[in-house]
């Protein structure tokens, strides 16, 4: 009673200004954890239905895809809804092109990238992709639009200005989750070979296999380092950019999922059961808070309002 109490309060508390936001979907919980990250707490909870699990912050807005109702969502930083729209087959991993006005919806049983119009989330046109789309990530400067691939075993990337296919590359066994370096290079997460796949961007050329723990699914950036969760192991795999070596490998709460970086030179993790946001400094590597989520934190995306 006591929790549910607080959640209740905490639905209509606005998220504050000048200061680095998490938007953390809740699958379990159908709700969305608004997290500020300089005061290390929950700050708003907004109901969300549909168990949602993709997320990207982009443009001053917030988008989330609700898998089981098939729908995508374009929110205020305090929530307020500003427009959604139904999809058929299986939406759940979303990036955002602000600079175009393009959002991209993966559609995991149509094998193909739905594309929207990034303020009315009216469709605009379809991506052919192999079986099984799930995470989505744009290059720095949004020249690259790259999806993971589950079921082909592969990256597709397409041109972000002219949505035309660019390359396809074969990478390691179920890839997931995927996001661009810093210096442009791609790196995917492969669930199912515990590994990382390192491609060149212009030509999908692989450039390293890089094993982690078991069942990576996300991947983040900060300090000259790449941050991986590691789902069953319940752990980050730390790994330096510059020669792709082994770093460190930190505990965190039970199932890591989305993962993050601060404009700090932090990292947030997203722990599917144990209901937390970690909160690590990828300096140091200590752990420097565990804060209270919503039920069933998922956080597939780019889940961090930077402050500017």
């Amino acid at each position: 009673m006591r929790r549910a109490a607080r959640a209740l309060a905490l639905v209509v508390v606005a998220a504050p200004a000048g200061a680095d936001m998490a938007y953390v979907t809740c699958q379990s919980g159908d709700a969305l954890s608004v997290i500020d990250l300089a005061a290390l707490t929950e700050v708003a909870r907004w109901p969300l239905p549909g168990k949602p699990a993709g997320v990207a912050v982009a443009g001053g807005a917030v988008y989330t895809v609700a898998t089981e109702a098939k729908t995508v969502r374009r929110h205020a930083p305090s929530g307020a809804l500003l427009a959604e729209v139904v999809l058929e087959g299986g939406p759940i991993g979303i990036a955002v092109d602000a600079a175009r006005g393009r959002v991209f919806v993966s559609d995991w049983y149509e094998a193909r990238v739905r594309v929207l119009d990034a303020t009315t989330l009216a469709p605009l046109s379809d991506l052919a992709t192999g079986a099984a789309p799930a995470g989505l990530d744009l290059s720095s400067g949004g020249r690259f639009l790259a999806a993971a691939e589950r079921d082909a075993d592969r990256v597709s990337v397409f041109d972000a200005i002219t949505l035309a296919p660019l390359w396809r590359a074969p990478v390691g066994t179920r890839p997931f989750g995927l996001r661009f370096a810093p210096d442009g290079r791609l790196f995917v997460a492969n669930v199912g070979s515990d590994d990382v796949t390192v491609l060149d961007p212009e030509t999908g050329t692989p450039l390293a296999t890089v094993p982690v723990g078991a069942r990576p699914y996300g991947v983040a950036f900060a300090t000259g380092r790449a941050f991986v969760t590691n789902q069953y192991a319940e752990t980050l795999s730390v790994i330096a950019l510059d020669t792709l070596a082994p770093v460190a490998t930190l505990d965190t709460g039970e199932y890591p999922e989305g993962v993050d970086s601060t404009g700090d030179g932090r990292i947030a993790v997203a722990n599917w059961f144990s209901n937390t946001l970690s909160v690590i400094d990828a300096a140091t590597l200590d752990t420097i808070a565990e804060i209270e989520t919503c039920d069933g934190p998922r956080a597939f995306g780019a889940f961090i309002a930077r402050d500017q």
